[in-house]
């Protein structure tokens, strides 16, 4: 999706499935703690339905309605976890498992060069 949007303009737009159904209004939208891009969307599926987490990428905002890349069925049977609070990463890993999207691996810390060696000498 692109970046550049304000998240605050997403709320209250119409969310389609890759099909053109309509699943609903997007309810919320949840920022990743360490960057701050928008990457979940709730989309409030019904009167009495509850909300379904959606990724925002690879989602699209088409003709100021957001399209996302998949079933609505599979959209429904999102994991639930209420809104309103922050997810977790283990909630955010159940909903990438949950799309079949690939989670990014954290990259390998730099290898320590100074292990073994005493501060302030060059000596180990």
């Amino acid at each position: 999706m692109q970046t550049d949007i304000d998240p605050r303009n997403l709320i209250g737009r119409k969310a389609f499935d890759r099909n053109g159904t309509k699943i609903g209004t997007i309810d919320e939208v949840y920022l990743d703690d360490a960057t701050g891009v928008p990457e979940w969307a709730a989309i409030r599926t019904g009167l009495f339905s509850r909300d379904a987490f959606v990724p925002l990428e690879p989602s699209e905002l088409v003709e100021g309605a957001l399209r996302i890349p998949f079933d609505r069925a599979l959209i429904k049977d999102a994991p639930d976890f209420g809104v309103g609070r922050h997810l977790s990463p283990e909630q955010e890993l159940q909903l990438y498992h949950h799309y079949g999207l690939d989670v990014a691996a954290p990259s390998p810390p730099p290898p320590d060069r100074d292990f073994g060696k005493v501060a302030g000498s060059d000596e180990p």
